[in-house]
């Protein structure tokens, strides 16, 4: 019988889910298949009706319905609630359980971009107060290491963040940045600059030692002028494509029954996509 998965959102065409799981599921052998489903809001609570009948394995959950399963969940675990959305469900015995995965993605792609990053004591510093920003926190709280400092153009926000999620973390406005940069080992932007050829008008990139790495969670385009700009200063850098491939590990996994890897060969797939 075959396994089903799918990838539901609105619109949903420019997913890569279906190439990312679509090459595991080849590569293995399985009898499977993964789709891409264009589902409006108002047919959610429809569509959660098909899961429990069984007909899935279960599925991802992207834009805009990240925030909006939660209510019609059967489980959501507390991960997921902490970081405020779920993109992972799993149908078990007729119950759809949800989950979150962005934050072992992002772990994923910076361990294998960067091998020790997260060894010493240095502090890290987040751009953005948003839900992406929130999966960052939870991961970086997973790991040994400093203060991670919030850092946005509205301080309100960013202390709203902080104070939600328990943690060693600070909220500043992005005026802080030049007393702070010394002393961080990692900047990660979570905000939406870098996408149409923005750039910040605050970073000063050379206050940051020599051994920082930069890393954007955009990956269209795959380097963001911040990334450019932080090559250019002779910083270590990663692209946020491999946290769109690590994130998708656990939920194949989970459906499928095999833990996938992720390749060098299914990267350039993926990347030979962007700008599409």
């Amino acid at each position: 019988m075959t396994t089903k998965a799918f990838v539901i959102g609105h619109p949903i065409n420019h997913s890569r889910s279906p190439l990312i799981h679509g090459t595991w599921l080849a590569e293995h052998g399985i009898d499977g298949s993964y789709e891409a489903i264009d589902v409006t809001p108002d047919e959610l609570p429809a569509f959660f009706a098909r899961l429990r009948t069984g007909e899935f394995a279960g599925g991802n959950v992207t834009i805009p319905h990240k925030e909006a399963v939660f209510a019609l969940c059967d489980e959501v675990d507390p991960l997921a609630r902490t970081i405020g959305a779920v993109n992972t469900l799993v149908v078990r015995d007729g119950q759809v359980l949800g989950t979150n995965t962005d934050y072992l993605g992002f772990l994923g792609n910076l361990d294998a971009g960067a091998p020790g990053w997260s060894d010493g004591p240095n502090d890290a510093l987040i751009i953005g107060a948003g839900g992406a920003a929130r999966a960052v926190l939870v991961a970086l709280r997973r790991r040994d290491g400093g203060k991670v400092h919030v850092l946005n153009r509205t301080l309100a926000n960013a202390q709203a963040l902080v104070d939600d999620i328990d943690g060693p973390f600070e909220a500043h406005g992005f005026d802080a940045f030049p007393e702070l940069a010394p002393r961080i080992g990692l900047v990660v932007n979570t905000s939406s600059i870098g996408m149409h050829g923005s750039r910040f008008d605050w970073l000063d990139l050379s206050l940051l030692d020599k051994g920082t790495l930069v890393t954007d969670i955009v990956y269209a385009p795959l380097e963001t002028p911040l990334l450019a700009d932080a090559k250019a200063a002779g910083l270590r850098t990663v692209d946020g494509l491999g946290m769109l491939l690590h994130q998708a590990v656990p939920g194949f996994e989970a459906w499928f029954g095999v833990r996938p890897t992720v390749t060098a060969q299914l990267r350039a797939c993926v990347e030979a996509t962007l700008g599409h």
